[in-house]
């Protein structure tokens, strides 16, 4: 199994910055990719952002400019700076984990509300 923990979110102005962080411990080694989704209220949980464990990063049109997501093998963490933030992107942001036994593991979810 895949523990993620995620941290880092909050209230902010628009236009400004949050970083959203993403520990993983336990079966890490199972570890495929990691991805930040999204999900707001009445809406269905969308896709942010991506990388995989060989360094490849994917966004979804609404994060490409502004957000960038990284990690940090030493520190098995997974990392989303958001810039330029919008109230749009208000949600409750979610780690994911793909692991090469066919599951996924989720966090639990982290606030993020940007006021205009």
């Amino acid at each position: 199994q895949v523990q993620l923990v995620e941290s880092g979110g909050g209230l902010v102005q628009a236009g400004g910055s949050l970083k959203l962080s993403c520990a993983a411990s336990g079966n890490i080694f199972s570890i495929n990719g990691m991805g930040w989704y999204r999900q707001a209220p009445g809406k269905q949980r969308e896709l942010v952002a991506t990388i995989t464990s060989s360094g490849r990063i994917g966004y979804a049109d609404s994060a490409k400019g502004r957000f960038t997501i990284s990690r940090d093998n030493a520190k098995n963490t997974v990392y989303l700076q958001m810039n330029t933030l919008k109230p749009e992107d208000t949600a409750v942001y979610y780690c994911n984990a793909a692991t090469s036994t066919g599951w996924n593991y989720w966090g639990q979810g982290t606030q993020v509300t940007v006021s205009s």
